[in-house]
């Protein structure tokens, strides 16, 4: 079986990073890591990459708080490109991504987020679900596009929300059905891999 290529870029913590990382190398996940990329220079997720002896790179993000200037996104499809990546995986990466890498990585790049979508888009999604008095939440595996947390819907975990959760307890369950729903859909996309196709 023929081995999906994935790329991964997060600014943060990157625990779903580690995930993805664990599961392919217990051979849960039949993908290879060829590069993590954070526009962080001193992001965690670059240290889980280097702790899995995954090539890992800082991509300076310049100006803009929330999306690459279009030079730097054009070097992050370069950088992505010279990995042989086929799958963009986006764990916590804090950017919008727009045409360079769109049209490069059609329907190839995928983001989780932690609320069930369409609901509760943007950051702390967690807390808006819980001051909006929702009795369930949970966690997104979406196709990227243009929008932010927006593009098509790929799968959906539920997590329910207990009377005496506070943001804190309700998003670490959050995260653990993350870690559980995002390789299981690169699984899918593992099954359905025959070899590059960008």
């Amino acid at each position: 079986m023929k081995r999906l290529p994935i790329g991964i870029l997060g600014s943060g913590k990157g625990t779903n990073c580690r995930a993805i990382l664990e599961r392919i190398r217990s051979g849960e996940l039949a993908a290879e890591a060829r590069v993590v990329i954070s526009d962080v220079l001193e992001a965690p997720i670059l240290d889980t990459a280097r702790e899995f002896s995954v090539a890992n790179a800082y991509l300076p993000p310049g100006q803009f708080r929330t999306r690459l200037e279009p030079e730097t996104e054009e070097e992050l499809v370069k950088m992505l490109r010279e990995a042989g990546v086929d799958l963009v995986v986006l764990a916590g990466f804090m950017r919008v991504l727009h045409g360079p890498m769109l049209k490069a990585f059609p329907r190839h790049i995928i983001n989780i987020h932690p609320s069930l979508l369409p609901k509760f888009s943007g950051l702390e999604a967690w807390k808006q679900a819980l001051a909006a008095g929702e009795k369930v939440t949970g966690c997104t595996v979406h196709y990227v596009d243009e929008k932010i947390d927006h593009g098509e819907i790929i799968a959906q975990r539920e997590v329910s929300i207990l009377p005496k959760d506070t943001p804190e307890s309700l998003h670490a369950r959050i995260q653990i059905a993350e870690r559980e729903l995002y390789p299981t859909v690169i699984a899918k996309f593992c099954a359905k891999y025959r070899g590059p196709t960008l």
